[in-house]
């Protein structure tokens, strides 16, 4: 013996009844929460959103980088240099202020790390200044 309740076309109808009910009442107390300028605001937030969204599947260079992102490499690249923002700004309030001139200059410069750092920076503004000149010669 089971305790299963028949169904039958009537109880069907009031249960798509009384869910249509329900729902029709959240749609009125949606309503009635929302005012005039709730909904202005929504609509000019919403129709800003899509001409941002155009603009920016438009942009081939976005594009670009954002595939360009989704790279492995790429992916690992962020994330450590998210790390060492986040390590940098804890470390900095703590460290004694740059005494400044050649000397320090040159014992900061020593640290293999931030060689390393030079190094990458360099690298990348190598890379970047021949794609520049590269896009000015073909006159874009």
């Amino acid at each position: 013996m089971t305790n299963q309740t028949e169904i039958t076309p009537e109880t069907a109808d009031n249960n798509n009844l009384e869910g249509l009910t329900e729902l029709a009442s959240i749609v009125a107390a949606a309503q009635d929460a929302m005012t005039d300028d709730m909904v202005s605001r929504l609509a000019g937030t919403f129709s800003e959103g899509i001409t941002l969204l155009d603009r920016l599947t438009r942009n081939e260079g976005l594009l670009h980088l954002l595939q360009e992102i989704d790279r492995p490499e790429n992916r690992q690249f962020l994330i450590s240099m998210s790390n060492a923002f986040t390590e940098a700004s804890r470390e900095l309030p703590s460290a004694p202020p740059a005494k400044g001139g050649l000397v320090e200059l040159v014992r900061l410069a020593s640290q293999p790390g931030v060689q390393e750092g030079l190094k990458l920076v360099s690298l990348i503004c190598k890379h970047l200044s021949r794609d520049l000149r590269q896009l000015h010669r073909r006159g874009l």
